[in-house]
């Protein structure tokens, strides 16, 4: 059988360490274990090949006799000079490496320290182990953020809001100071029931992730009683905000630091309003501009005036040239919108006159405008061939 490279099994470089080594040896172990993967024979030996690997490289003595023959044998020394490499008769002949001491059997009675027991023990919690596994201690983590939605009225949003509202968000827990448990004994992890993994849920398909509360170990410290393993606890407070004028739907408003606690010190996430703009009753927006229609009547439209006309700040004035037809537009410079990039910039406004007609009932207006056609006949459809 040729010469396995236990460095190319566990998926490490040839100068790893050893903490490099047992991690790389846990995570190939629970893939591969058999009760992860039953009845399946390629998993199976993988499992084996793993174990096999990480039996040589863990141990010192072992490590050094594969690194300068390239095979282990426990005939081999490494640091004598007569060391031939040969393999002794008494082995199995699996290149070099000798299973004898070695069990992979739940039930067997081999006396090899790495049986089958002491790798299930290690990596599932189960009795016989000769130490229990060293749980991860968590590590400072931010805050998650909050998305709360606002509605605000079109005035409001042209000109910014000060208000105080209710979040509902957790702070870094006072007994544990976040780190989700008080130094207790080690025990099976709660949440994912010692299989260091949990099930999500994507749309129709299922998978599974590595368990975050004991990153994936399975055990972890007893869970602080206060906070319940979280490492924070739930807060609700009344949060100043303030909307900055020019907001649209769907703005985005942080407010620093009012997010979700931190654990072990870190920084809380932070507050975000989304807001939802109100439609007004004859202003619309398009960015930072504002548009109104405004009706305006035929002598108006004819002989010119000065009308009236609404901005949200109030009233301005506009004037109409005669001959304004319907459909014009005209411009009110800097009344629109304040820009949120750079508040000393404002859009415009824009107003739209359409003519509206009179209505004709008496038989004295009836003549005044047939004396108005006789004295200007004009055939608006003449550009178009028509009569």
């Amino acid at each position: 059988m040729a010469n396995k490279d236990y460095y190319n099994i566990l998926g490490i470089k040839k100068d790893a360490k050893a903490d490099e080594i047992k991690k790389a040896y846990r995570r190939l172990a629970r893939k591969y274990h058999p009760d992860v993967n039953p009845n399946d024979k390629t998993s199976e030996e993988k499992f084996k090949e793993v174990q096999e690997a990480y039996d040589i490289l863990s141990d010192e003595k072992k490590r050094k006799v594969f690194d300068r023959f390239g095979y282990y044998n426990d005939n081999l020394d490494p640091d004598s000079p007569f060391s031939t490499g040969a393999s002794s008769s008494g082995g199995s002949g699996t290149g070099g490496f000798d299973f004898s001491g070695f069990n992979f059997e739940p039930g067997g009675s081999g006396g090899g320290s790495s049986s089958f027991r002491d790798i299930f023990s290690d990596l599932f919690g189960g009795g016989g182990a000769k130490r229990e596994p060293e749980p991860p201690r968590p590590l400072p983590k931010k805050g998650r953020d909050i998305e709360i939605p606002l509605a605000l009225s079109f005035e409001e949003s042209f000109t910014g809001l000060t208000t105080n509202i209710t979040v509902n968000r957790s702070e870094q827990c006072s007994r544990c100071q976040g780190a989700g448990d008080t130094g207790g004994p080690v025990v099976v992890c709660p949440t994912c029931k010692g299989t260091g993994q949990v099930m999500k849920t994507g749309g129709r398909l299922q998978f599974s992730q590595t368990c975050s509360d004991c990153e994936g170990t399975g055990r972890r410290r007893q869970p602080c009683s206060q906070c319940n393993g979280k490492g924070v606890t739930p807060k609700t407070e009344q949060v100043k905000i303030r909307i900055p004028a020019g907001v649209d739907t769907g703005s985005r408003v942080r407010i620093p630091k009012k997010g979700h606690g931190g654990r072990l010190g870190a920084e809380a996430g932070d507050l975000y309003i989304i807001t939802n703009v109100g439609k007004h009753r004859y202003f619309t927006r398009k960015g930072d501009n504002i548009y109104v229609t405004i009706p305006i009547t035929v002598p108006e439209a004819a002989l010119g005036t000065k009308i009236e006309v609404p901005t949200v700040e109030g009233k301005a004035q506009l004037k109409i040239p005669a001959g304004t037809e319907s459909g014009q537009k005209f411009r009110l410079r800097e009344r629109g919108f304040p820009s949120l990039r750079n508040p000393s910039l404002r859009g415009d406004q824009f107003i739209e006159v359409q003519i509206k007609l009179p209505r004709v009932t008496s038989e004295e207006t009836k003549e005044i405008l047939r004396q108005f056609e006789k004295a200007n006949p004009e055939n608006p459809r003449k550009a178009m061939g028509l009569e």
